[in-house]
């Protein structure tokens, strides 16, 4: 299919469909047809549903020619992280314990997308089991021979080459985060409690949050408004009614108390990353921010804490998989769980207070100091090459797993939401992320920060070489 470039962000194309210059069928047509050029370079989709999406993509037009009925999202192409259950469709979690028959369900976020009138062009790749940083095969965009992050890899490498404005992840230790960085895009974890699970296979289930990786901040409110809300099939989710997102998105951060944490578990960093990260506290300061330094000492816990309840939590979900098919199971993952199995009880234990320690901490410093939000480099690093094992850090060495997940556990720990968007590049071209966090279900303030930061400067602009043309 030839024609203009599908525009890259929700609320373009949105734009253009309620204008009449573009119709579901036609934009949906050249998402699947990018599929198709490009996705052998990066493996971002496992699955690419093409019938049944431009069977949605046709009911979306009838809708917008009706002039009424249309939701928030009709005829946006969107794809979704292979961990999500869809109906009719096999849910493989990146492993091959899991059998390849369809589900017979959606999950919650995934009715709730069909509900706003989204498209979903087919599945992306995630780590084995949502439990890694790499997301093999899925490549990296801004350099094929990197990762393209994880658990949520396909879900950045779709987005940020252009292929859908949005693709769904799940974030248990930085999974949206993380390839949302490295892939030079927007990415939201949400409050733990804001967006159901229900119908999602569960790595943690005291961690495990749902949210989108996106073209821009605007698109990442736009989806939330979308999701947000209560499911009794999903207690913890909170029964009042969730805020408008976009509201306060164009309202700047003058006058807002930012914290800035720059010190451990976000240092040590690559020198790229830390002189990227000063520009950031300057240009916010440059736009009426009151910025201060932030220490909290507990945050030296995370690591700890992080994986002494995953281990546990994830081997007893998988417990079946363990006992009838361990062989099926990456060697890594299947350390991690078997270890989980055999921890005692005290330990775990330990671990949740370790939490409890950090999510006090954490709040204590936001009243303290009457906080907005706080601000730190959303990960040390920039790409990992595909087959490195550790980066250095000035003779330091830390391995690729942990340097990633220290600086975005803590908010997964504490349960508040954390935003992450472009805010450079390294000598070698590869994206830099800022990542923002609030107070539990404070998202709109998040939003708020990211889209001030994202308007003034022109980083989510720049576009990998991998790409949609």
């Amino acid at each position: 299919m030839t024609g203009p470039v599908t525009p890259r962000s929700i609320a373009l194309i949105s734009q253009q469909l309620r204008e009449g210059a573009t119709t579901s069928a036609e934009i949906t047509g050249r998402a699947l047809d990018a599929i198709d050029r490009i996705d052998d370079r990066l493996n971002a989709f496992v699955l690419v549903d093409r019938e049944g999406a431009m069977r949605a993509a046709e009911h979306a037009d009838r809708i917008l020619g009706s002039g009424s009925g249309a939701g928030a999202l009709t005829g946006v192409p969107v794809a979704i992280k292979d961990i999500i259950h869809m109906d009719g469709l096999p849910t493989r979690c990146g492993s091959p314990a899991y059998p390849g028959e369809p589900s017979d369900r959606d999950a919650a976020v995934v009715r709730r997308l069909r509900e706003a009138g989204a498209v979903m062009v087919g599945k992306t790749t995630t780590h084995e089991l949502a439990c890694g940083v790499f997301s093999p095969p899925a490549a990296n965009p801004w350099d094929t021979g990197r990762v393209p992050g994880g658990s949520s890899g396909g879900s950045g490498a779709a987005v940020a080459a252009g292929m859908v404005p949005m693709a769904l992840g799940s974030d248990t230790g930085g999974s949206i985060r993380i390839p949302a960085s490295v892939c030079g895009i927007a990415g939201l974890k949400p409050t733990f409690g804001r967006v159901s699970r229900a119908g999602v296979e569960t790595l943690s289930w005291s961690l495990d949050h749902i949210g989108p990786l996106a073209a821009t901040v605007g698109d990442c409110a736009a989806t939330l408004q979308v999701l947000a809300g209560h499911d009794p099939a999903d207690p913890p989710t909170e029964p009042s009614p969730p805020p408008d997102y976009s509201e306060k998105l164009g309202r700047g951060v003058d006058g807002m108390r930012l914290g800035i944490m720059a010190t451990a578990p976000f240092s040590p960093m690559q020198e790229d990353v830390e002189g990227a990260f000063h520009e950031v506290v300057e240009h916010l300061g440059e736009l009426g921010a009151s910025v201060a330094p932030l220490e909290i000492p507990e945050l030296a816990f995370t690591l700890d804490a992080e994986f002494a309840i995953v281990g546990p939590e994830a081997a007893a979900y998988h417990r079946r998989l363990l006992r009838e098919s361990p062989e099926l199971i990456d060697p890594g993952i299947r350390e991690l769980f078997t270890i989980g199995t055999i921890m005692p009880s005290t330990h775990y234990r330990k671990g949740l207070g370790a939490r409890r320690v950090i999510h006090d901490a954490l709040r204590r410093a936001f009243n303290r100091d009457r906080l907005d939000a706080v601000i730190t480099p959303t990960l040390p690093a920039t790409a990992a090459l595909a087959d490195q094992e550790v980066f250095d850090y000035g003779g330091m060495e830390e391995d690729v797993t942990s340097s990633y997940v220290r600086t975005t556990a803590p908010f997964n720990l504490s349960g508040q939401p954390a935003l992450t968007v472009p805010c450079g590049f390294d000598r070698d071209g590869l994206p830099i992320g800022l990542q923002i966090a609030g107070r539990p279900f404070d998202e709109a303030t998040v939003l708020r920060i990211g889209a001030a930061y994202e308007a003034t400067t022109s980083w989510s602009e720049h576009r990998p070489p991998v790409r949609v043309e």
